[in-house]
């Protein structure tokens, strides 16, 4: 069974957000109680099962396959093909999502925020994922404004309860 995470609004957040002229369509998604560094669900998969080697080979998010499953510090990583989790095995710090898989607006305004795997962006060769696609037309505003507040806020967030 996977966990489906509850939908709360972030006030602040979005009070941010609307500062800026952007209004979010839909209400943020928390990981709620998450302590954990990667944005997992309760099986231990992360990427929604999304496999992150596709959105660099590829060029698109692709679902993952529990047949190609690689356990990474604790975490499941699910891949299209076994030639994706090799190249995950041999070297998992290029693949590996920022921010834990977390939303990289989220994170920027110090909140873990669940992801849509279909919002996503390769930049300077790292994946950022984001909430959904209004949210990912956010960050494709101010990528590196949205880079820089994010690095600035996962080190104080990474290991604390989400709202």
């Amino acid at each position: 069974m996977r966990h489906t995470f509850r939908r709360r609004p972030f006030v602040a957040l979005g009070l941010a957000i609307a500062a800026i002229g952007f209004t979010p369509a839909v209400a943020w998604a928390s990981v709620p109680g998450s302590t954990a560094d990667v944005n997992t669900d309760t099986q231990m998969v992360a990427l929604h099962g999304y496999d992150t080697v596709a959105y660099f080979t590829d060029g698109h998010p692709v679902k993952g396959d529990a047949r190609f499953m690689v356990d990474y510090h604790g975490v499941h990583y699910d891949f299209a093909s076994q030639n994706h989790a090799d190249k995950f095995r041999a070297d998992p710090a290029a693949y590996l999502p920022q921010f834990g898989g977390f939303c990289a607006i989220g994170t920027s305004y110090g909140q873990k925020v669940d992801i849509d795997p279909l919002s996503w962006r390769i930049v300077d060769g790292k994946l950022y994922l984001n909430f959904d696609p209004s949210v990912q037309k956010l960050f494709n505003k101010d990528v590196p404004g949205t880079i820089s507040r994010a690095d600035g806020q996962w080190p104080k967030i990474k290991g604390d309860k989400a709202h």
